[in-house]
């Protein structure tokens, strides 16, 4: 069946965006080497992480999140009314457009001015539950950011905009500039500031101007025009008010996932200095496959399955929902298994510095080794939501996050005194299986939705996988002790040249074995890659 022009164009803003977000991720976690390099896991780099963390819960739980489910919604309503749905000049020139941007605009700058002045306020109560070595210190790098938070979220207004008129480019150039000028930042300001945390607080902040900056230019240039109004007026308004109203579900299913955060954090900085570190290190490598396959999985499916759910297409339905589960599991289940026997390797390759020591390694690693089991599951857990939010369900994925969240705190308490951070790392794989299961058990309620054949069929493919990348580490473990010593030759070729030549053992075995099989999923993969080479040479 020809793929509708909707779908193709849906998918080819989704593949330059994906591009974009891998190579956000890419310098994210140049980033994270940044700070391996010059903070390592000492309790300065722990002061860090909590301070940047704090202003980035609320990003995500009042800007990111609330943009999507309610601005854009209740933005697009007002640019189909004006007879333009596509933006522009024409639309933004209409009266009530830039009046609903105005009260948005006003609303977001009190509501965002007194979040950060409040935050700076409270700053020494709220560090102080995470039991700080730098407890100064971190106080001064989370007041010092926390400005952060009113620049980003502008951005995320912006991107709002942009958005709606389909535009995406802006929006996923905007986290590069930020960890691009983060990295600078780091080296060059390090020699001027009292230690180099600070030198990336500061490239935080001049991030976030960034990202709000590099996308004002588009929306006026689309015609979009907003000004303070009354404050009264602002909160009067229809539009803001059903905003408002969108935002309060979405601000519980976003606040159930953020607390996992934060009291995770608060319960690794009572473990000891370097736990926070560690943590993160390990969850930037985890997140760079997610943010590169699931999310980018995740935002081509929901578009189709909303399209069968509401044409009643529910056989279609399961096997779209069915092969992206399989593809998912293609995917994580492998990458879970070589991390996990190249983990140490992978670690050594991307952070081991100066500061980086062995025990940094050791610490890393622990969570890491946790970290990577969940992955599957947390991948996952990106397909099945969006299946829920093609039936105009939201309400089952926040209630599952919520139970998960709950199970995840609980075993985290229980967890960090015997393993710490590795503790912590397990508790939130668990977890994320348990938010699996609870999706999975809520998608039954849909009479039309086969659960007993996705299941079986998505149970046994897993087990096949499983198995294959059992015997595919077989040889990558048996022969690592044989491969050349490069120690002497720096650390990208001491560590990097013994993790390409097992990457390439391990995935070449891994092929032989699913082109063996037949596997059908890996020549629909196949078969991806060259309709994009196609369309690329033509265009």
């Amino acid at each position: 069946m020809p793929m509708p022009s909707s779908a193709r164009s849906l998918l080819r803003h989704g593949s330059a965006l994906s591009l974009l977000t891998l190579g956000s991720r890419i310098l994210g976690l140049l980033r994270e080497m940044a700070k391996a390099s010059l903070l390592g896991t000492s309790a300065l780099s722990d002061a860090f992480s909590v301070a940047f963390m704090i202003p980035n819960l609320f990003r995500r739980l009042f800007a990111e999140g609330s943009i999507a489910v309610a601005f854009i919604p209740t933005f697009k309503e007002y640019l189909l009314a004006s007879g333009n749905g596509d933006g522009g000049v024409e639309a933004a020139g209409h009266a009530q457009i830039r009046e609903f941007l105005s009260c948005i605009f006003t609303f977001l700058t009190f509501f965002v001015t007194l979040a950060v002045i409040a935050g700076i306020l409270v700053t020494p109560l709220v560090v102080s539950v995470f039991g700080m070595e730098e407890y100064n210190e971190t106080v001064f790098l989370t007041r010092l950011m926390f400005p952060f938070l009113a620049f980003i979220s502008l951005a995320a207004f912006f991107q709002g905009i942009l958005n709606s008129v389909r535009i995406f480019a802006p929006s996923g150039l905007a986290p590069i500039l930020l960890n691009l000028v983060t990295i600078l930042c780091a080296y060059g300001l390090s020699r001027f500031t009292a230690n180099p945390a600070r030198a990336m607080a500061i490239g935080i902040l001049a991030g976030g101007v960034l990202e709000a900056a590099i996308q004002l230019p588009f929306v006026l240039q689309k015609g979009f025009r907003f000004f303070f109004t009354g404050l009264k007026r602002a909160f009067k308004h229809p539009g803001t008010r059903k905003v408002l109203k969108l935002i309060g579900p979405t601000i519980i299913g976003m606040a159930a996932y953020q607390l996992n955060d934060l009291v995770s954090t608060a319960l690794a900085g009572n473990a000891g200095a370097g736990v926070v570190s560690s943590l993160q290190y390990s969850l930037r490598l985890q997140e760079l496959i997610l943010g590169v396959f699931a999310v980018s999985l995740g935002t081509v499916l929901l578009p189709d399955l909303a399209e069968y759910a509401k044409s009643a297409q529910w056989a279609l339905y399961n096997d779209r929902l069915i092969s992206a589960m399989n593809i998912i599991a293609l995917i994580t289940i492998p990458i879970t298994f070589f991390s996990l026997a190249q983990g140490e390797t992978l670690i050594r390759l991307l952070f081991q510095s100066r500061s980086f020591n062995e025990q940094s390694v050791a610490l890393t690693m622990s969570a890491f080794s946790f970290h990577m089991p969940g992955l599957f599951f947390i991948a996952l857990n990106r397909i099945l939501a969006p299946a829920f939010y093609a039936q105009s369900d939201s309400k089952s994925p926040t209630l599952a996050g919520i139970i998960s969240f709950g199970v995840n705190i609980a075993l985290a308490t229980l967890l960090v005194g015997p393993f710490r951070g590795a503790g912590i790392a397990l508790a939130l794989s668990l977890a994320s299986a348990v938010n699996t299961v609870l999706l999975l058990v809520f998608l039954r309620r849909n009479p039309y939705i086969t659960l007993g054949k996705t299941l079986r069929s998505a149970l046994l493919y897993a087990a096949k996988l499983i198995l294959f990348s059992c015997i595919a580490a077989l040889p990558v473990l048996a022969l690592s002790p044989q491969l050349p010593s490069f120690t002497g030759h720096g650390r990208i070729l001491a560590y990097g040249a013994p993790l390409a030549i097992n990457a390439a053992l391990f995935g070449a075995v891994g092929l032989l074995l699913l082109t063996l099989t037949g596997d059908p999923h890996l020549g629909a993969v196949v078969a991806l890659l060259r309709q994009k080479r196609g369309k690329k040479d033509e265009g």
